[in-house]
């Protein structure tokens, strides 16, 4: 089963990459910009901070954390989709920042670092897309320090009754239509709800994060609950 939906997912992915960022625009209605934007403000860059952003896709918050450490601070983005990466070593090329920034092809479930490596990692909208959350947090936990950081953006499950039955209307039945229409292809907007069906709510994930043996978990709902930023930390001890 984590096979078919990895192959799935890159699948999907490689059909989008050209398109991504303005779909996800077009179908957030400009919000995941917005959010990205509170992530940031909550985490506490250091000049020479080392961070791992997972499932970096076409780069869009590498980038913006690459401007965010110093040019002793360095940024590295991993996916497993090579034509999500090539549109992000494209941009890197005309990227001010880039002597900061790396892109590898790497796999979520299996990071190809050491422990203790970085000081914060990262994933934005795609924890909902890996095989399995337990093992891609307990990854990304295992390369951050003692005492470092990990962080995910991802879209959620309104807590409000009333508000979650408006979202899915709209996620289940009109955003997979407006994503066909602009790639010419049912399925990779039809993945978009399957994807969130099965995740975990935010008061859920919060719970994964502790239970991977992250500390000092919180984590915040933005725009009504459609979205998530939790956060957790590397104990001192590990």
């Amino acid at each position: 089963m984590q096979g078919d939906k990895a192959e799935h997912v890159h699948e999907v992915f490689s059909k989008i990459a050209r398109r991504y960022d303005v779909m996800n625009s077009v179908l957030s209605f400009q919000q995941h910009r917005l959010w990205r934007n509170f992530a940031m403000r909550q985490i506490p860059f250091r000049r020479d901070a080392n961070i791992l952003d997972v499932a970096a896709g076409t780069g869009a918050w590498t980038f913006a954390m690459a401007k965010r450490v110093g040019p002793e601070g360095h940024v590295t983005g991993l996916d497993f989709t090579e034509a999500m990466l090539e549109v992000a070593e494209e941009r890197l090329s005309t990227c001010k920042e880039r002597d900061r920034i790396d892109f590898i092809h790497g796999n979520a479930m299996d990071l190809p670092f050491e422990d203790n490596r970085f000081d914060i990692a990262t994933i934005g909208f795609a924890l909902r897309n890996v095989p399995s959350v337990e093992t891609c947090l307990r990854e990304m936990l295992r390369v951050v320090k003692p005492g470092g950081m990990v962080v995910s953006l991802e879209l959620s499950k309104p807590d409000s009754d009333f508000f979650r039955q408006i979202y899915y209307f709209y996620f289940y039945k009109i955003l997979p239509r407006i994503g066909s229409l602009v790639v010419k292809d049912d399925a990779p907007y039809a993945w978009l709800p399957e994807s969130l069906t099965d995740f975990p709510n935010r008061h859920q994930l919060e719970e994964m994060f502790r239970e991977v043996g992250m500390t000092s978990v919180k984590s915040f709902p933005l725009t009504f609950g459609i979205a998530a930023l939790h956060i957790g930390y590397k104990a001192l001890s590990e």
